[in-house]
């Protein structure tokens, strides 16, 4: 598991800056920087602040990541220690990144 950091507060899963999901998907198959990637679990928060969570917010989650190129990429799975999902005013998934993406190439 992947301790996450999460600065989409406008994403209905977002908590106090932790994910109430549970686990999930980055996005960008053939990313080579971090603004080609997104959180691909990532919904607008509607109305109060009510979530649509599975869990409480949790500082570990599963992180799925289809970014092929990332060092962390380990058949699909992110294996950072740590990592940031950016996107502070996002209104969909193509306004938010992992901010910790690094590239191999």
């Amino acid at each position: 598991m992947t301790q996450l950091k999460c600065s989409a507060q406008t994403c209905m899963y977002n908590e106090e800056r932790y994910c109430c999901k549970g686990d999930i998907m980055v996005e960008g198959r053939d990313a080579m920087e971090p603004s080609a990637t997104c959180c691909g679990s990532f919904r607008e928060r509607s109305g109060e602040r009510s979530t649509n969570a599975t869990t409480h917010p949790s500082r570990m989650i599963d992180v799925d990541c289809e970014a092929e190129k990332c060092v962390f990429n380990d058949d699909c799975k992110c294996t950072a220690q740590e990592i940031g999902i950016a996107g502070s005013h996002a209104c969909n998934c193509q306004d938010t990144e992992c901010a910790s993406f690094e590239c191999e190439c």
